[in-house]
């Protein structure tokens, strides 16, 4: 009867988050634009060498917005002379440029927003034709501070030296990406292990944490302020984010629980807090994109068919050890085998002498700094705003339940599967469908897999 219990409570919890993810992605589908600009910079934060046929690539992040790269064939090798043509949405032309015997070519802008960028098919070479003139013009989206790549393919599809290089390139940025979204899931899954609590604001935190170590590494600047190196920013706002989830478990959700509050009405409370915190954040940091002061502008290292910037491979490196260290701690700590004890039976861990309002509290602490971390270093990576969580919290969902709900090595899987789906995906498909790919393969693992990558079967009956 217990194991029937478990697996009518798990399906009911999957219906729940099955029905808010649709929700979510409805939301996302319907601000396109929004969900356009995550999937494209996310590439192109990483490039700074040629890698694929035809693409763009930039040299450096420029303090000023602009659009440009370099294009090339389909061997590799750069195509000079080529004419682009740069408009606003009102066919207005901004600018023109021709690429350099680099095949380097970049046209400043007035300011961040959705350019068209035009390649004059009549300036190619002859033999050289567009893989697909239909994406000719490109809609480009560029962000305040950012030079924005327009990827332009070149020459017949197949697997050369160039499609080589953009599959390890799309390789290196989906475990970038994934390693994002699984920390900042390993929180969500260890919330719900503890206290059977979808967290619905989780995303929010992800926000908080990146927004306000902008405010310590630009926005006190701005103001005249001392505006601190990005390490200290960080830890300056993964501190106060792990304080507010101590808050959060400590005024709000311990007192509900002790008001036997059920699953429902706690879900719906935390939809309504991460209203709040959203709102609040687009009340006091505006809703244009925000990037920071320190690691921009660095040099791609090319190592074989993967190119990477040192921020990129610091992003990664620390995401690892990050991961490797909760996953010490739940196996070797005290309190890791009381956070799983909790997760297994509270009641029995309570019966044993375990204190579960702390455990409960030192997993909100933990989860609250996670995802802060994930959203430092995605806004590292990419650039941040108000909207971040919201957009990564249906990944991040995504991610739990293809690793198996409830446990946290599970969540780190999936978000590694999560993210190399999302990034190889751009390869073949638009990257306005990214996010949709992700969601197939959830669906795809899940038939094959009910349970999840790592999750345990649960016996009926």
């Amino acid at each position: 009867m217990r194991a029937c219990r478990e697996e009518t409570r798990l399906l009911r919890i999957r219906r729940i988050i099955v029905t808010a993810g649709v929700t979510s992605l409805l939301a996302i589908l319907i601000g396109v634009p929004a969900a356009a600009a995550v999937s494209g910079q996310l590439n192109a934060a990483s490039a700074s060498v040629p890698a694929q046929a035809g693409e763009v690539v930039s040299a450096q992040e420029e303090a000023d917005e602009s659009v440009g790269g370099t294009l090339r064939d389909d061997e590799n090798e750069p195509v000079p002379d080529v004419v682009f043509i740069v408009s606003d949405t009102d066919d207005n032309e901004i600018g023109v440029a021709t690429t350099d015997a680099d095949g380097r070519w970049q046209v400043p802008l007035p300011g961040p927003g959705t350019y068209s960028v035009l390649l004059d098919e009549t300036s190619l070479p002859e033999g050289v034709d567009l893989r697909d003139p239909e994406r000719n013009p490109l809609e480009v989206r560029v962000t305040s501070g950012r030079s924005a790549p327009a990827i332009f393919q070149l020459g017949e599809a197949g697997l050369g030296r160039a499609q080589i290089e953009a599959v390890g390139r799309a390789t290196a940025n989906g475990v970038k990406f994934g390693l994002i979204i699984a920390m900042a899931a390993v929180g969500l899954s260890l919330i719900f292990s503890t206290t059977g609590l979808i967290n619905f604001a989780h995303g929010e935190l992800v926000a908080v944490g990146a927004l306000l170590a902008w405010f310590f590494n630009v926005g006190l600047a701005n103001q005249g302020g001392p505006g601190f190196q990005l390490i200290v920013a960080a830890i300056m706002s993964i501190t106060l984010v792990a304080l507010l989830g101590a808050g959060l478990e400590r005024g709000l959700f311990r007192p509900l629980r002790r008001r036997r509050l059920g699953i429902f009405q706690l879900v719906i409370i935390t939809i309504g807090l991460g209203l709040i915190i959203r709102h609040i954040l687009l009340l006091a940091f505006g809703g244009s994109p925000r990037t920071y002061r320190d690691y921009v502008g660095q040099q791609a290292i090319q190592m074989g068919p993967v190119s990477l910037t040192p921020r990129d491979m610091t992003i990664m490196g620390l995401s690892l050890l990050i991961l490797a260290g909760v996953a010490t701690v739940l196996q070797r700590t005290r309190m890791g085998k009381a956070i799983r004890a909790v997760s297994d039976n509270p009641a029995l861990a309570s019966a044993s002498g375990i204190d579960v309002d702390r455990v409960i509290l030192t997993v909100w602490v933990m989860g609250a700094g996670l995802a802060a971390t994930g959203g430092i270093f995605f806004g590292s990576a990419v650039s941040m705003d108000y909207f971040m969580g919201f957009r990564l919290l249906l990944l991040m969902f995504a991610a739990v339940i293809l690793g198996g709900i409830g446990t946290a090595y599970g969540a780190m899987v999936g978000g590694l599967v999560i993210g190399m789906v999302t990034e190889l995906s751009v390869l073949w498909f638009p990257s306005e469908l990214k996010f949709m790919w992700a969601l197939l393969a959830l669906i795809v693992v899940l038939l094959v897999r009910p349970q999840g990558i790592l999750g345990r079967r649960e016996r009926v009956g």
